[in-house]
C-alpha cells in the first residue's frame, strides 16, 4: 500500500546533525591544535582546527566536513593503511590501523550530504541559502 506522508518537522535529524557536528568537530578541534600549536603539518593542522571549529560553530559545516574527509582518506592512504584495520590497542603493531578515520568519515559524510540542520549559526549569515521544501515519503 502506497500512502504520502508530509515530512515538516525535521527536528531528530537537526538533533542528531547537531550532537555530530559537535562531538566531530571538538575531536578534530582538539587534534588540530595538537598539531597547530606543535608546527606540525600546517596544512592538515589549519584544516583539521578550522574544520573542527567549522562543525562545532555550524558555519561552513559542508566545506569543514569535506576538508576533514579528504584528510582523513589522506592519512589512510600515507600513513595508516599499512598498519591495517584495527587501531594498535595491544601495542603489538608498529603503528595505528585505520578503523578511527573510518568512523569519523562516515560521521562527516551524515554533514556533507545533509548539511549543519536547523541548529547552526550559519543559518543566521548572510550567506547563499538552499530552498528547503517539505519532503514527500511514498510508504
Amino acid at each position: 500500500m502506497v500512502s504520502e506522508v508530509e515530512v515538516t518537522n525535521r527536528s531528530a535529524v537537526d538533533w542528531a546533525l547537531l550532537i555530530g557536528r559537535i562531538v566531530v568537530g571538538v575531536v578534530f578541534l582538539a587534534h588540530g591544535s595538537q598539531k597547530l600549536f606543535g608546527a606540525i603539518g600546517y596544512l592538515v593542522a589549519i584544516g583539521e582546527f578550522f574544520g573542527g571549529l567549522g562543525l562545532v560553530l555550524g558555519f561552513l559545516s559542508r566545506f569543514s566536513a569535506a576538508s576533514i574527509i579528504v584528510i582523513m582518506i589522506g592519512a589512510i592512504a600515507m600513513v595508516h593503511g599499512k598498519f591495517g584495520f584495527f587501531m594498535n590497542w595491544m601495542g603489538q603493531q608498529a603503528g595505528e590501523g585505520f578503523e578511527y578515520h573510518l568512523l569519523a568519515i562516515a560521521v562527516l559524510s551524515t554533514i556533507l550530504i545533509a548539511g549543519p540542520g536547523r541548529f547552526a549559526i550559519g543559518r543566521f549569515l548572510p550567506l547563499p541559502k538552499r530552498n528547503d521544501q517539505p519532503v514527500l515519503i511514498l510508504e
